[in-house]
């Protein structure tokens, strides 16, 4: 395969040269709201972000926040990311929807 043609397949999202950057580096995900920061945020400061905040195909407006701040059996709260904790979410939902005697409630 010759030099033009291999231009051709190469991906715009690659950088050019002997550089590689992790996708991270490249902020690279699907929704900009998907991105967990580098520096320490407080549970307020995670409580707040939105991941999603557009209007869908219906036309309704859809807000999505970025962290479920749950109660933790000790009291304290705990931000669960939507993406990274999702299944640490659904136990939590999980959890809410038994009785007293540990019985699953269907809605």
């Amino acid at each position: 395969m010759n030099e033009e043609s291999k231009k051709q397949f190469e991906s715009p999202l690659e950088p050019e040269g002997d550089e590689k950057l992790s996708p991270k580096e490249r902020n690279l995900t699907a929704n900009p709201g998907d991105r967990i920061s580098d520096e320490p945020e407080s549970i307020e400061e995670k409580a707040q972000q939105l991941a999603v905040d557009a209007p869908d195909i219906t036309g309704d407006h859809i807000k999505v926040p970025t962290y479920f701040v749950v109660d933790e059996p000790d009291g304290e709260q705990k931000a669960l990311h939507h993406v990274k904790d999702a299944e640490e979410i659904s136990d939590v939902i999980r959890q809410a929807r038994v009785d007293e005697n540990g019985e699953r409630i269907w809605w």
